[in-house]
């Protein structure tokens, strides 16, 4: 379930920030806002190497954008993943 992210810390705003200033971060968020992916699915669909691909992924993490479990796949475990929070609220006073 997707949760509503309220910034009051600046130090998190500024690692979101960092985190969704890539076009690419950013366009990994849109493609899993509806569903969940692996890494190499994703990979595949943003046309990048699933080692960049989990390096974008786990900025996205540490921003609290993402999450990800791991799951029995066809030749080993996969990383699933998608998105933690649907909406982001900062009130500027």
């Amino acid at each position: 379930m997707t949760e509503t992210l309220e910034l009051n810390d600046e130090k998190l705003i500024i690692k979101l920030a960092k985190a969704l200033s890539s076009q690419t971060r950013y366009d990994i968020v849109k493609l899993l806002i509806d569903k969940e992916m692996d890494i190499s699915s994703i990979a595949k669909k943003m046309k990048q190497t699933e080692a960049n691909t989990s390096a974008q992924i786990k900025k996205l993490e540490e921003a609290g954008v993402l999450e990800s479990r791991y799951e029995p796949g066809a030749h080993g475990v996969r990383k699933v993943c998608k998105t933690k929070i649907s909406r982001i609220i900062r009130e500027i006073i």
